[in-house]
């Protein structure tokens, strides 16, 4: 499954992670100087989650901070027991 938000979109991105050695100029040293470059990933942080889509409880992907932005209704708790399933059997 590919690691996509279904409402903002948002999915895996490249980019570089630099490695540097030394000590700044502003702390009594030389300079950092860049030692490395390799590339990387930024991963969204998606989650699985109960909304409800045109009045139906859909089970979707979907990033924290559509979550956390309100872009999602979740889906009420279900109330169930099974003392009343019981009953009637």
């Amino acid at each position: 499954m590919s690691r996509v938000c279904a409402i903002t979109g948002k999915r895996t991105q490249a980019g570089r992670s630099i490695s540097r050695r030394g000590k700044a100029k502003y702390l009594g040293g030389v300079g950092r100087k860049v030692t490395g470059i390799s590339k990387r990933k930024f991963k969204p942080n998606i989650q699985k989650v109960r909304a409800l889509v045109d009045g139906k409880i859909v089970r979707m992907r979907v990033s924290a901070k559509a979550i956390r932005n309100g872009l999602v209704t979740k889906a009420p708790k279900r109330n169930w027991s099974g003392e009343s399933e019981k009953a009637t059997a």
